[in-house]
């Protein structure tokens, strides 16, 4: 079964192409942009610098009815795709097909970004299930962790190469292989500045965050984000919680983290990957900071939630 007669059959199609040099990558990703483009679909390529480069030289006058992004700009926090990349794009496009290729998880992805992509990767299927949406999500079997490859299988109900389309055995619900990289996440550093959360610290906890982040070298727009961040989590936290929690600030050699701690539970998988209508009561703070930070870690269970943001130098 080719990925074009799936999607003629299927309302929404995410298939993960398997490449091993450029040569396969052009081979699966070409063709697919250039049949949507020949079914009059809007198409977005969302991939890393390099790859971007050779898919632009490679359509040549095409890539101007393409839109395309750096995936290493628009995905740097793999939390902010889904909402700010995906969706939106589609949201562009009522009532239209869109065909798009995600390229979230490249070797340049480091083991702490990593479960977050893996998240990301599970959790297109529900954001997108019963949409007219086609995404190919490219994997480099050359440089990628073997254990990540496997992932894909669980996360992609199809599997491709430049020749070949096949369903995946392994593929499971996305909640519950997010729910597999919902770990706890390491004590912070014993040098790590520590300060309670409740409502008369806000103003203290946003005067710390701005001294930090500039101490650490941030330029001030990045200043202003990550105390934005801190200060939307910090309020939720007083808001949701009666026991109020702690914040703590650390820097390391290339990024600044600020880790939340409180007695919340997030219950729903996608809290923060889906952008909360206007209309809906309930707080629009995790997508905010999915979109300001570099990285969003969350673990979460009945009575602790922990949320560590990353804000690289």
């Amino acid at each position: 079964m080719s990925v074009t007669a799936a999607t003629r059959t299927n309302s929404f199609v995410h298939p993960a192409l398997f490449y091993a040099d450029r040569e396969e990558y052009l081979a699966g990703t070409v063709p697919f942009i250039q049949a949507g483009l020949a079914a009059d679909e809007p198409v977005m390529v969302a991939v890393p610098g390099d790859n971007l480069d050779h898919i632009r030289a490679a359509l040549g006058s095409d890539a101007d009815r393409v839109q395309l992004h750096d995936m290493s700009v628009a995905g740097r926090n793999p939390g902010r795709i889904i909402p700010g990349v995906l969706l939106a794009f589609a949201a562009a496009h009522p009532g239209k097909r869109v065909r798009i290729i995600g390229e979230p998880i490249w070797a340049g992805r480091t083991a702490t970004e990593y479960p977050a992509c893996a998240q990301h990767e599970a959790l297109i299927n529900a954001a997108f299930a019963g949409r007219q949406a086609t995404i190919l999500c490219p994997y480099d079997t050359s440089r990628l962790d073997p254990s990540w490859l496997d992932d894909a299988h669980r996360t992609h109900p199809l599997l491709q190469t430049g020749s070949a389309v096949w369903d995946s055995p392994h593929y499971a619900d996305p909640f519950a292989v997010a729910a597999g990289f919902n770990l706890p996440l390491p004590d912070p550093p014993a040098h790590a500045t520590a300060v309670t959360i409740d409502l008369p610290a806000l103003p203290a906890i946003r005067r710390l965050v701005t001294a930090e982040a500039a101490a650490a070298g941030l330029p001030p727009d990045r200043v202003a984000d990550l105390t934005l961040a801190v200060n939307e989590l910090a309020a939720n936290t007083v808001r949701h919680t009666n026991a109020g929690g702690a914040l703590a600030v650390w820097a390391d050699p290339t990024r600044l983290i600020c880790q939340l701690t409180d007695t919340g539970h997030i219950t729903n998988p996608l809290a923060g990957r889906i952008p909360v209508p206007p209309q809906q009561p309930g707080s629009r703070g995790l997508v905010l900071v999915n979109q300001l930070c570099d990285l969003v870690r969350v673990h979460t269970r009945p009575g602790a939630t922990t949320i560590r943001l990353h804000m690289h130098r």
